[in-house]
C-alpha cells in the first residue's frame, strides 16, 4: 500500500512563510536596484557636466635617458583654465618624472607637445588627470 499525502485545504492557512520571504526579497532587490541605477546616473551626469577640461595622450616618445616628449590633446570650455598632470615611468614601474602643465589658453581645443624631464630612462608616459581652476 502506498503512502497517501494529505494536502492542506487551499486558502485556509494563508500564504506560506517562503512565499512571504520571496516577496520581501523581490521588493528589497527592486528598491536596491533602482537606488543603484539612480546613483550611477547621478555620478555619470556630474562626470560629464562638471568636467570642464579633459585631455588625452596621443603619443609619447622617449628622446633620451632624461627626457620624454608627450603629445597631448586637450578639450575644454573656451574660458576654462586648469592644470593637467603628466607622469613618466621606468621599465620596473617606478615613477621617474612628473610634470604639471598649466592650461591657460582661451581656446576650446589644444594640441601640444610637452617635455618631461626624468631621473632615469623612461619607458612610458601617461596622463594622470586634469583639474579646472
Amino acid at each position: 500500500m502506498g503512502a497517501v499525502r494529505e494536502r492542506l485545504p487551499e486558502g485556509r492557512y494563508g500564504r506560506s512563510a517562503d512565499a512571504r520571504a520571496d516577496r520581501k526579497l523581490m521588493i528589497a532587490g527592486a528598491v536596491l536596484g533602482t537606488l543603484f541605477l539612480a546613483m550611477m546616473g547621478w555620478f555619470g551626469w556630474h562626470y560629464v557636466v562638471d568636467s570642464k577640461i579633459s585631455a588625452e595622450v596621443i603619443k609619447f616618445e622617449v628622446t633620451g635617458d632624461s627626457e620624454v616628449q608627450v603629445h597631448l590633446e586637450i578639450r575644454k570650455d573656451t574660458d576654462a583654465k586648469g592644470v593637467c598632470t603628466l607622469r613618466s615611468r621606468a621599465e620596473d614601474g617606478t615613477e621617474v618624472g612628473r610634470k604639471d602643465v598649466r592650461i591657460e589658453e582661451s581656446t576650446d581645443r589644444l594640441d601640444k607637445v610637452y617635455s618631461i624631464r626624468t631621473t632615469a630612462r623612461a619607458t612610458s608616459a601617461e596622463l594622470i588627470g586634469c583639474t579646472a581652476r
